[in-house]
Protein backbone atom coordinates (compact mmCIF):
# COMPACT_ATOMS: atom_id res chain seq x y z
CA UNK A 1 0.00 0.00 0.00
CA UNK A 2 2.81 2.40 0.83
CA UNK A 3 4.42 2.05 -2.60
CA UNK A 4 1.11 2.57 -4.38
CA UNK A 5 0.33 5.66 -2.33
CA UNK A 6 3.70 7.16 -3.20
CA UNK A 7 3.32 6.39 -6.94
CA UNK A 8 -0.33 7.41 -7.13
CA UNK A 9 -3.07 5.89 -9.29
CA UNK A 10 -5.99 6.88 -11.48
CA UNK A 11 -9.29 7.22 -9.62
CA UNK A 12 -10.99 4.70 -11.89
CA UNK A 13 -11.44 3.36 -15.41
CA UNK A 14 -12.79 6.61 -16.87
CA UNK A 15 -9.82 8.59 -15.55
CA UNK A 16 -7.41 6.01 -16.97
CA UNK A 17 -9.10 6.08 -20.41
CA UNK A 18 -9.13 9.90 -20.53
CA UNK A 19 -5.45 10.14 -19.55
CA UNK A 20 -4.38 7.46 -22.03
CA UNK A 21 -6.46 9.01 -24.82
CA UNK A 22 -5.11 12.47 -24.01
CA UNK A 23 -1.59 11.13 -24.32
CA UNK A 24 -2.38 9.53 -27.67
CA UNK A 25 -4.01 12.65 -29.14
CA UNK A 26 -1.00 14.85 -29.74
CA UNK A 27 0.85 16.76 -32.44
CA UNK A 28 1.33 13.53 -34.42
CA UNK A 29 -2.43 13.14 -34.83
CA UNK A 30 -3.05 16.79 -35.70
CA UNK A 31 -0.35 17.39 -38.30
CA UNK A 32 1.23 14.04 -39.26
CA UNK A 33 -1.91 11.97 -39.84
CA UNK A 34 -3.58 14.40 -42.33
CA UNK A 35 -0.32 14.86 -44.24
CA UNK A 36 0.21 11.10 -44.61
CA UNK A 37 -3.42 10.57 -45.61
CA UNK A 38 -3.11 13.18 -48.37
CA UNK A 39 0.26 11.82 -49.52
CA UNK A 40 -0.74 8.16 -49.55
CA UNK A 41 -3.90 8.20 -51.61
CA UNK A 42 -6.52 9.36 -49.14
CA UNK A 43 -8.92 6.53 -48.47
CA UNK A 44 -6.27 3.87 -49.14
CA UNK A 45 -4.18 5.15 -46.24
CA UNK A 46 -7.27 5.40 -44.02
CA UNK A 47 -8.27 1.81 -44.79
CA UNK A 48 -4.76 0.47 -44.13
CA UNK A 49 -4.50 2.56 -40.97
CA UNK A 50 -7.83 1.27 -39.61
CA UNK A 51 -6.86 -2.35 -40.25
CA UNK A 52 -3.49 -1.86 -38.55
CA UNK A 53 -5.08 0.01 -35.64
CA UNK A 54 -7.39 -2.93 -34.96
CA UNK A 55 -4.58 -5.48 -35.22
CA UNK A 56 -1.04 -4.13 -34.90
CA UNK A 57 -1.96 -1.16 -32.69
CA UNK A 58 -4.35 -3.20 -30.56
CA UNK A 59 -1.61 -5.76 -29.89
CA UNK A 60 1.04 -3.26 -28.79
CA UNK A 61 -1.41 -1.20 -26.73
CA UNK A 62 -2.76 -4.27 -24.90
CA UNK A 63 0.75 -5.54 -24.27
CA UNK A 64 2.17 -2.34 -22.79
CA UNK A 65 -0.82 -1.51 -20.60
CA UNK A 66 -0.86 -5.08 -19.27
CA UNK A 67 2.87 -5.03 -18.52
CA UNK A 68 2.39 -1.80 -16.57
CA UNK A 69 -0.55 -3.00 -14.51
CA UNK A 70 0.89 -6.46 -13.86
CA UNK A 71 4.18 -5.09 -12.51
CA UNK A 72 2.84 -1.85 -11.02
CA UNK A 73 6.01 -0.21 -12.30
CA UNK A 74 7.20 2.19 -14.97
CA UNK A 75 9.17 0.97 -18.04
CA UNK A 76 12.66 1.32 -16.57
CA UNK A 77 11.93 -1.43 -14.02
CA UNK A 78 8.79 -3.13 -15.41
CA UNK A 79 10.51 -5.18 -18.11
CA UNK A 80 13.03 -6.56 -15.64
CA UNK A 81 10.13 -7.59 -13.42
CA UNK A 82 8.65 -9.50 -16.39
CA UNK A 83 11.98 -11.25 -17.10
CA UNK A 84 15.27 -10.54 -15.26
CA UNK A 85 17.39 -10.91 -18.38
CA UNK A 86 15.26 -8.59 -20.54
CA UNK A 87 15.49 -5.45 -18.40
CA UNK A 88 17.42 -3.74 -21.20
CA UNK A 89 14.15 -3.13 -23.03
CA UNK A 90 13.09 -0.95 -20.10
CA UNK A 91 16.24 1.16 -20.45
CA UNK A 92 15.55 1.68 -24.15
CA UNK A 93 11.86 2.39 -23.47
CA UNK A 94 12.85 5.04 -20.91
CA UNK A 95 15.40 6.63 -23.24
CA UNK A 96 12.74 7.23 -25.91
CA UNK A 97 10.72 9.82 -23.92
CA UNK A 98 13.99 11.24 -22.58
CA UNK A 99 15.03 12.05 -26.15
CA UNK A 100 11.56 13.15 -27.27
CA UNK A 101 10.68 15.58 -24.44
CA UNK A 102 13.25 18.35 -25.22
CA UNK A 103 12.40 18.70 -28.90
CA UNK A 104 8.67 18.20 -28.28
CA UNK A 105 8.79 21.16 -25.89
CA UNK A 106 10.62 23.20 -28.52
CA UNK A 107 7.82 22.50 -31.01
CA UNK A 108 5.28 23.17 -28.24
CA UNK A 109 6.85 26.59 -27.88
CA UNK A 110 6.25 27.23 -31.59
CA UNK A 111 2.58 26.35 -31.08
CA UNK A 112 2.21 28.80 -28.18
CA UNK A 113 3.93 31.53 -30.20
CA UNK A 114 1.43 31.10 -33.04
CA UNK A 115 -1.43 30.96 -30.55
CA UNK A 116 -0.27 34.29 -29.15
CA UNK A 117 -0.32 35.78 -32.67
CA UNK A 118 -3.97 34.82 -33.17
CA UNK A 119 -4.93 35.94 -29.66
CA UNK A 120 -3.47 39.39 -30.31
CA UNK A 121 -5.02 39.63 -33.78
CA UNK A 122 -1.68 39.30 -35.59
CA UNK A 123 -2.43 36.01 -37.28
CA UNK A 124 -1.85 37.48 -40.73
CA UNK A 125 1.83 37.90 -39.82
CA UNK A 126 2.16 34.12 -39.65
CA UNK A 127 0.99 33.83 -43.27
CA UNK A 128 3.89 35.90 -44.58
CA UNK A 129 6.55 34.06 -46.61
CA UNK A 130 9.56 33.20 -44.47
CA UNK A 131 7.85 34.02 -41.15
CA UNK A 132 8.23 30.52 -39.71
CA UNK A 133 11.88 30.06 -40.68
CA UNK A 134 12.63 33.57 -39.46
CA UNK A 135 11.02 32.86 -36.09
CA UNK A 136 12.65 29.50 -35.31
CA UNK A 137 16.09 30.85 -36.29
CA UNK A 138 15.79 33.62 -33.71
CA UNK A 139 18.13 33.55 -30.72
CA UNK A 140 15.91 34.34 -27.73
CA UNK A 141 12.16 34.21 -28.46
CA UNK A 142 11.96 30.47 -29.35
CA UNK A 143 13.67 29.67 -26.04
CA UNK A 144 11.26 31.88 -24.09
CA UNK A 145 8.18 30.22 -25.56
CA UNK A 146 9.76 26.79 -25.05
CA UNK A 147 10.22 27.61 -21.35
CA UNK A 148 6.60 28.79 -21.05
CA UNK A 149 5.38 25.60 -22.68
CA UNK A 150 7.56 23.39 -20.50
CA UNK A 151 6.45 25.22 -17.36
CA UNK A 152 2.83 24.25 -18.14
CA UNK A 153 3.84 20.63 -18.77
CA UNK A 154 5.96 20.41 -15.63
CA UNK A 155 3.22 21.95 -13.45
CA UNK A 156 0.76 19.20 -14.39
CA UNK A 157 3.34 16.47 -13.72
CA UNK A 158 4.34 18.07 -10.39
CA UNK A 159 0.68 17.89 -9.31
CA UNK A 160 0.72 14.09 -9.57
CA UNK A 161 -1.38 11.36 -11.16
CA UNK A 162 -4.94 11.95 -9.99
CA UNK A 163 -4.81 15.67 -9.15
CA UNK A 164 -2.58 16.54 -12.09
CA UNK A 165 -2.64 14.23 -15.12
CA UNK A 166 -6.13 12.77 -14.67
CA UNK A 167 -7.84 16.05 -13.71
CA UNK A 168 -6.09 17.91 -16.53
CA UNK A 169 -7.11 15.26 -19.10
CA UNK A 170 -10.74 15.12 -17.98
CA UNK A 171 -11.08 18.88 -18.48
CA UNK A 172 -9.17 19.32 -21.74
CA UNK A 173 -10.23 16.27 -23.73
CA UNK A 174 -13.96 17.13 -24.04
CA UNK A 175 -13.07 20.71 -25.00
CA UNK A 176 -10.56 19.48 -27.58
CA UNK A 177 -13.08 17.09 -29.16
CA UNK A 178 -15.82 19.74 -29.42
CA UNK A 179 -13.44 22.24 -31.05
CA UNK A 180 -12.04 19.72 -33.55
CA UNK A 181 -15.55 18.65 -34.60
CA UNK A 182 -16.63 22.27 -34.95
CA UNK A 183 -13.65 23.25 -37.13
CA UNK A 184 -14.12 20.10 -39.24
CA UNK A 185 -17.74 20.96 -40.03
CA UNK A 186 -16.75 24.50 -40.99
CA UNK A 187 -13.86 23.21 -43.14
CA UNK A 188 -16.21 21.11 -45.26
CA UNK A 189 -18.43 24.15 -46.05
CA UNK A 190 -15.58 26.21 -47.55
CA UNK A 191 -15.44 27.39 -51.18
CA UNK A 192 -12.71 29.34 -52.98
CA UNK A 193 -11.97 30.61 -56.50
CA UNK A 194 -8.25 30.93 -57.22
CA UNK A 195 -6.52 33.48 -59.47
CA UNK A 196 -6.91 31.16 -62.46
CA UNK A 197 -10.68 30.97 -61.96
CA UNK A 198 -10.65 27.38 -60.69
CA UNK A 199 -13.23 26.73 -57.98
CA UNK A 200 -12.34 24.37 -55.14
CA UNK A 201 -14.57 23.36 -52.25
CA UNK A 202 -14.20 21.71 -48.88
CA UNK A 203 -16.36 18.82 -50.07
CA UNK A 204 -13.90 18.15 -52.89
CA UNK A 205 -11.09 18.13 -50.33
CA UNK A 206 -13.09 15.75 -48.16
CA UNK A 207 -13.51 13.43 -51.13
CA UNK A 208 -9.73 13.43 -51.70
CA UNK A 209 -9.27 12.62 -48.04
CA UNK A 210 -11.83 9.80 -47.80
CA UNK A 211 -12.07 8.19 -51.24
CA UNK A 212 -9.32 5.71 -52.16
CA UNK A 213 -7.14 6.77 -55.09
CA UNK A 214 -5.74 3.73 -56.87
CA UNK A 215 -4.12 5.78 -59.64
CA UNK A 216 -0.70 4.30 -60.49
CA UNK A 217 -0.91 2.04 -57.42
CA UNK A 218 1.97 -0.45 -57.34
CA UNK A 219 3.20 -3.00 -54.81
CA UNK A 220 6.02 -0.62 -53.89
CA UNK A 221 3.61 2.24 -53.19
CA UNK A 222 1.33 -0.04 -51.19
CA UNK A 223 4.24 -1.21 -49.02
CA UNK A 224 5.17 2.44 -48.41
CA UNK A 225 1.59 3.14 -47.31
CA UNK A 226 1.74 0.20 -44.87
CA UNK A 227 5.04 1.45 -43.40
CA UNK A 228 3.70 5.02 -43.13
CA UNK A 229 0.51 3.86 -41.41
CA UNK A 230 2.45 1.64 -39.04
CA UNK A 231 4.87 4.44 -38.16
CA UNK A 232 1.91 6.75 -37.52
CA UNK A 233 0.43 4.27 -35.06
CA UNK A 234 3.38 4.77 -32.71
CA UNK A 235 2.39 8.43 -32.42
CA UNK A 236 -1.34 7.79 -32.45
CA UNK A 237 -1.48 5.33 -29.55
CA UNK A 238 1.69 6.37 -27.66
CA UNK A 239 3.31 2.94 -27.69
CA UNK A 240 7.03 2.02 -27.58
CA UNK A 241 7.88 5.12 -25.58
CA UNK A 242 7.13 3.90 -22.05
CA UNK A 243 3.95 5.94 -21.69
CA UNK A 244 1.36 3.16 -21.81
CA UNK A 245 3.45 0.98 -19.49
CA UNK A 246 3.53 3.90 -17.04
CA UNK A 247 -0.17 4.67 -17.32
CA UNK A 248 -0.98 0.97 -17.08
CA UNK A 249 0.92 0.86 -13.78
CA UNK A 250 -1.48 3.51 -12.42
CA UNK A 251 -4.58 1.52 -13.47
CA UNK A 252 -6.41 -0.24 -10.65
CA UNK A 253 -6.69 -4.04 -10.67
CA UNK A 254 -10.47 -3.87 -11.07
CA UNK A 255 -10.13 -1.88 -14.29
CA UNK A 256 -11.40 -3.79 -17.32
CA UNK A 257 -8.30 -3.62 -19.51
CA UNK A 258 -9.88 -4.90 -22.72
CA UNK A 259 -12.77 -2.46 -22.46
CA UNK A 260 -10.29 0.34 -21.79
CA UNK A 261 -8.09 -0.62 -24.74
CA UNK A 262 -11.11 -0.74 -27.06
CA UNK A 263 -12.25 2.72 -25.98
CA UNK A 264 -8.77 4.21 -26.28
CA UNK A 265 -8.51 2.71 -29.79
CA UNK A 266 -11.89 4.10 -30.85
CA UNK A 267 -11.35 7.51 -29.29
CA UNK A 268 -7.90 8.00 -30.76
CA UNK A 269 -8.81 6.73 -34.23
CA UNK A 270 -11.86 9.01 -34.40
CA UNK A 271 -9.79 12.02 -33.33
CA UNK A 272 -7.17 11.23 -35.99
CA UNK A 273 -9.85 10.88 -38.69
CA UNK A 274 -11.64 14.08 -37.64
CA UNK A 275 -8.32 15.96 -37.46
CA UNK A 276 -7.84 15.05 -41.10
CA UNK A 277 -11.33 16.36 -41.90
CA UNK A 278 -10.37 19.57 -40.11
CA UNK A 279 -7.20 20.14 -42.12
CA UNK A 280 -7.31 18.45 -45.56
CA UNK A 281 -10.52 20.08 -46.93
CA UNK A 282 -9.47 23.58 -45.84
CA UNK A 283 -5.91 23.32 -47.18
CA UNK A 284 -7.16 21.84 -50.47
CA UNK A 285 -9.78 24.58 -50.87
CA UNK A 286 -7.29 27.43 -50.65
CA UNK A 287 -3.97 25.82 -51.65
CA UNK A 288 -4.78 22.73 -53.67
CA UNK A 289 -2.96 19.41 -53.23
CA UNK A 290 0.41 21.16 -53.33
CA UNK A 291 -0.42 22.88 -50.03
CA UNK A 292 -0.17 19.59 -48.16
CA UNK A 293 3.42 19.57 -46.92
CA UNK A 294 4.55 17.35 -44.06
CA UNK A 295 5.33 18.12 -40.44
CA UNK A 296 5.86 21.70 -39.32
CA UNK A 297 5.38 22.96 -42.86
CA UNK A 298 1.72 22.00 -42.77
CA UNK A 299 0.87 23.59 -39.43
CA UNK A 300 3.17 26.60 -39.38
CA UNK A 301 3.36 27.51 -43.08
CA UNK A 302 0.39 26.13 -45.06
CA UNK A 303 -2.41 26.57 -42.52
CA UNK A 304 -1.67 30.21 -41.58
CA UNK A 305 -1.93 31.04 -45.30
CA UNK A 306 -5.27 29.20 -45.39
CA UNK A 307 -6.57 31.11 -42.37
CA UNK A 308 -5.45 34.38 -43.93
CA UNK A 309 -7.29 33.55 -47.16
CA UNK A 310 -10.49 32.96 -45.17
CA UNK A 311 -10.66 36.65 -44.27
CA UNK A 312 -12.28 37.67 -41.00
CA UNK A 313 -13.50 34.14 -40.26
CA UNK A 314 -9.91 32.90 -40.57
CA UNK A 315 -8.86 34.90 -37.51
CA UNK A 316 -11.31 32.98 -35.34
CA UNK A 317 -10.72 29.61 -37.00
CA UNK A 318 -6.96 30.12 -36.67
CA UNK A 319 -7.35 30.97 -32.99
CA UNK A 320 -9.53 27.90 -32.39
CA UNK A 321 -7.10 25.68 -34.27
CA UNK A 322 -4.04 26.73 -32.28
CA UNK A 323 -5.99 26.36 -29.03
CA UNK A 324 -6.75 22.79 -30.09
CA UNK A 325 -3.13 22.21 -31.08
CA UNK A 326 -1.91 23.64 -27.75
CA UNK A 327 -4.22 21.34 -25.78
CA UNK A 328 -3.17 18.30 -27.81
CA UNK A 329 0.52 19.13 -27.49
CA UNK A 330 0.46 19.65 -23.71
CA UNK A 331 -1.53 16.48 -22.95
CA UNK A 332 1.06 14.49 -24.89
CA UNK A 333 4.15 16.16 -23.43
CA UNK A 334 2.71 15.61 -19.93
CA UNK A 335 2.59 11.87 -20.62
CA UNK A 336 6.10 11.89 -22.09
CA UNK A 337 7.51 13.65 -19.02
CA UNK A 338 5.52 11.41 -16.66
CA UNK A 339 7.09 8.27 -18.19
CA UNK A 340 10.56 9.61 -17.29
CA UNK A 341 9.59 10.91 -13.84
CA UNK A 342 7.83 7.67 -12.90
CA UNK A 343 10.86 5.63 -14.01
CA UNK A 344 13.19 7.67 -11.79
CA UNK A 345 10.79 7.31 -8.86
CA UNK A 346 10.62 3.53 -9.25
CA UNK A 347 14.32 2.96 -9.93
CA UNK A 348 15.86 5.27 -7.33
CA UNK A 349 13.07 5.65 -4.77
CA UNK A 350 13.00 9.45 -5.08
CA UNK A 351 9.90 11.57 -4.44
CA UNK A 352 7.81 12.90 -7.34
CA UNK A 353 9.04 16.47 -6.79
CA UNK A 354 12.73 15.52 -6.75
CA UNK A 355 12.32 13.27 -9.80
CA UNK A 356 10.40 15.95 -11.69
CA UNK A 357 13.04 18.55 -10.82
CA UNK A 358 15.82 16.35 -12.21
CA UNK A 359 13.85 15.83 -15.43
CA UNK A 360 13.09 19.58 -15.61
CA UNK A 361 16.75 20.60 -15.40
CA UNK A 362 17.79 18.10 -18.07
CA UNK A 363 14.88 19.00 -20.37
CA UNK A 364 15.53 22.74 -20.23
CA UNK A 365 19.23 22.30 -21.04
CA UNK A 366 18.53 19.88 -23.91
CA UNK A 367 15.63 21.95 -25.27
CA UNK A 368 17.81 25.08 -25.33
CA UNK A 369 20.33 23.13 -27.42
CA UNK A 370 17.52 22.07 -29.78
CA UNK A 371 16.44 25.71 -30.15
CA UNK A 372 20.02 26.74 -30.86
CA UNK A 373 20.10 24.12 -33.62
CA UNK A 374 18.35 26.65 -35.86
CA UNK A 375 20.87 29.45 -35.29
CA UNK A 376 24.21 29.24 -33.44
CA UNK A 377 24.47 25.44 -33.63
CA UNK A 378 23.00 25.06 -37.11
CA UNK A 379 24.41 22.34 -39.35
CA UNK A 380 23.09 19.83 -41.86
CA UNK A 381 23.75 16.11 -42.19
CA UNK A 382 22.11 13.41 -44.28
CA UNK A 383 20.50 10.62 -42.27
CA UNK A 384 20.49 6.94 -43.35
CA UNK A 385 16.89 7.33 -44.62
CA UNK A 386 18.00 10.14 -46.94
CA UNK A 387 16.57 13.03 -44.89
CA UNK A 388 18.65 16.21 -44.53
CA UNK A 389 18.67 16.96 -40.81
CA UNK A 390 19.82 19.22 -38.00
CA UNK A 391 19.59 18.76 -34.20
CA UNK A 392 15.79 18.44 -33.84
CA UNK A 393 15.58 16.09 -36.81
CA UNK A 394 18.38 13.93 -35.38
CA UNK A 395 16.55 13.64 -32.04
CA UNK A 396 13.36 12.75 -33.92
CA UNK A 397 15.09 10.19 -36.13
CA UNK A 398 16.83 8.37 -33.27
CA UNK A 399 13.74 8.21 -31.06
CA UNK A 400 10.95 7.67 -33.58
CA UNK A 401 12.57 5.80 -36.44
CA UNK A 402 15.14 3.67 -34.61
CA UNK A 403 14.40 3.24 -30.92
CA UNK A 404 10.59 3.01 -30.99
CA UNK A 405 10.44 0.21 -33.59
CA UNK A 406 13.31 -1.51 -31.73
CA UNK A 407 11.52 -1.32 -28.37
CA UNK A 408 8.30 -2.62 -29.88
CA UNK A 409 10.15 -5.41 -31.74
CA UNK A 410 11.99 -6.60 -28.62
CA UNK A 411 8.77 -6.40 -26.59
CA UNK A 412 6.98 -8.61 -29.12
CA UNK A 413 9.80 -11.17 -28.95
CA UNK A 414 9.78 -11.11 -25.13
CA UNK A 415 6.02 -11.60 -24.84
CA UNK A 416 5.51 -13.77 -27.92
CA UNK A 417 8.40 -16.20 -27.46
CA UNK A 418 10.17 -15.83 -24.11
CA UNK A 419 7.51 -15.46 -21.40
CA UNK A 420 4.68 -16.38 -23.81
CA UNK A 421 1.38 -14.52 -24.50
CA UNK A 422 -0.40 -16.20 -21.58
CA UNK A 423 1.20 -13.71 -19.18
CA UNK A 424 -0.72 -10.89 -20.90
CA UNK A 425 -3.89 -12.96 -21.28
CA UNK A 426 -3.91 -13.69 -17.53
CA UNK A 427 -3.58 -9.99 -16.72
CA UNK A 428 -6.34 -8.95 -19.11
CA UNK A 429 -8.76 -11.62 -17.89
CA UNK A 430 -8.10 -10.90 -14.21
CA UNK A 431 -11.41 -10.45 -12.37
CA UNK A 432 -13.10 -12.71 -14.95
CA UNK A 433 -13.03 -10.00 -17.62
CA UNK A 434 -13.26 -11.20 -21.23
CA UNK A 435 -10.37 -10.92 -23.69
CA UNK A 436 -11.90 -10.09 -27.06
CA UNK A 437 -9.65 -10.83 -30.03
CA UNK A 438 -7.51 -13.20 -27.90
CA UNK A 439 -6.65 -15.49 -30.82
CA UNK A 440 -5.82 -12.48 -32.97
CA UNK A 441 -3.58 -11.18 -30.19
CA UNK A 442 -1.59 -14.43 -29.99
CA UNK A 443 -1.05 -14.60 -33.76
CA UNK A 444 -0.08 -10.91 -33.95
CA UNK A 445 2.35 -10.85 -31.00
CA UNK A 446 4.11 -14.07 -32.07
CA UNK A 447 4.32 -13.66 -35.84
CA UNK A 448 2.87 -10.62 -37.60
CA UNK A 449 4.02 -7.79 -35.31
CA UNK A 450 7.71 -8.87 -35.15
CA UNK A 451 7.90 -9.24 -38.93
CA UNK A 452 6.27 -5.86 -39.63
CA UNK A 453 8.46 -4.12 -37.05
CA UNK A 454 11.62 -5.69 -38.43
CA UNK A 455 10.72 -4.41 -41.90
CA UNK A 456 10.00 -0.94 -40.50
CA UNK A 457 13.30 -0.90 -38.62
CA UNK A 458 15.29 -2.02 -41.65
CA UNK A 459 13.59 0.65 -43.76
CA UNK A 460 14.35 3.33 -41.14
CA UNK A 461 18.09 2.59 -41.13
CA UNK A 462 18.16 2.47 -44.93
CA UNK A 463 18.95 -1.25 -45.29
CA UNK A 464 15.83 -1.86 -47.39
CA UNK A 465 14.01 0.55 -49.67
CA UNK A 466 10.52 0.29 -51.08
Amino acid sequence: MEKKTVRGSFSGQFGFIMAAAASAVGLGNIWRFPYLAAKDGGGIFLLVYLILALTFGFTLLTTEISIGRKTGQSPLTAYKAIHPKWGGIGILACLVPTIILPYYCSIGGWVLKYLSLYITGSGTDAAADGYFSGYISGNIEPMVWMLVYFAITAFVVFCGVEKGIEKFSKILMPILVIMIVGISIYSITLKHTDENGAVRTGLQGLRIYLVPDFTDMTLKKFLIIIMDAMGQLFFSISVAMGIMVTYGSYAKKETNLMESVNRIEIFDTLIALIAGMMIVPSVFTFSGKEGMSGGPGLVFVSLPKVFSAMGTAGKFIGLAFFIVLSFAAVTSSVSVMEAIVSSIMDKFGLSRKKSALIVAVYTIIAAVIVCMGYNMLYFEITLPNGTVAQILDIFDYISNYIMMPLVAFLTSILIGWIVKPQIIIDEVTQGKHKFGRKTLYIVMIKFVVPILLLLLLLQSVGLIKF
